[in-house]
């Protein structure tokens, strides 16, 4: 069962699907992610990348991020993701749900003038096998003066973008979250990060 672990819907379930090509973030992993990021959550414009039914984007929310955009290409998931918003209660000047493909969707978010504070992507771990999520990000100049990008990828799966800066990854369990800022950003002072790697 999915659920919110704090903020203002906190303890809130979320509906989930059964499709073999949904794998939700595991709680583990995103409370790893959670707690790295502690209050740097609040206020930020977040986008959740590959959403699913919004495990970590109305986490985002719940946690104080002043607005989300989900983006999600499999019809069920978008469903669902619309109901747990409206059951929840999320206001919907809060949010933007965009069904879509993921290219395609960067696309117009960057035509739209959209800048992300964070973007966290957990995509179908296969796309890292012949596509790079983070290069768009990049090429389409998504990020805000600072922003940063979160990848959740298998410990397994060797996969490092080149088109932005890596300032360090976070083993948790099997799984790995990568953190990316864009190549002129100013080297982030993380006294944690030689734990993480």
């Amino acid at each position: 069962m999915l659920r919110i672990f704090s903020g203002l819907y906190k303890g809130r379930k979320l509906r989930s699907v059964k499709h073999p090509g949904v794998r939700p973030t595991t709680a583990r992993v995103k409370l790893a992610f959670f707690d790295a990021m502690q209050a740097g959550v609040r206020e930020t414009i977040f986008l959740d990348g590959f959403a699913g039914v919004g495990n970590i984007g109305i986490e985002a929310l719940s946690r104080g991020a002043k607005y989300v955009v989900f983006i999600e290409e499999l019809k069920e998931c978008v469903k669902a993701l619309q109901h747990n918003l409206e059951k929840i209660g999320v206001p919907t000047d809060h949010y933007r749900i965009i069904h879509g493909d993921y290219n395609r969707s960067v696309i117009r978010l960057a035509n739209d003038g959209f800048k992300f504070d964070l973007v966290f992507l957990d995509p179908p771990y296969d796309i890292l096998d012949y596509a790079d999520p983070v290069k768009i990000i990049a090429k389409r100049d998504l990020l805000a003066p600072e922003g940063r990008v979160i990848l959740e990828r298998p410990v397994l799966k060797d996969f490092s973008s080149r088109w932005m800066k890596k300032t360090h990854s976070q083993k948790v369990g099997n799984r790995r979250l990568d953190y990316y800022e864009s190549e002129d950003s100013p080297a982030e002072s993380n006294p944690d990060s030689a734990s993480m790697a």
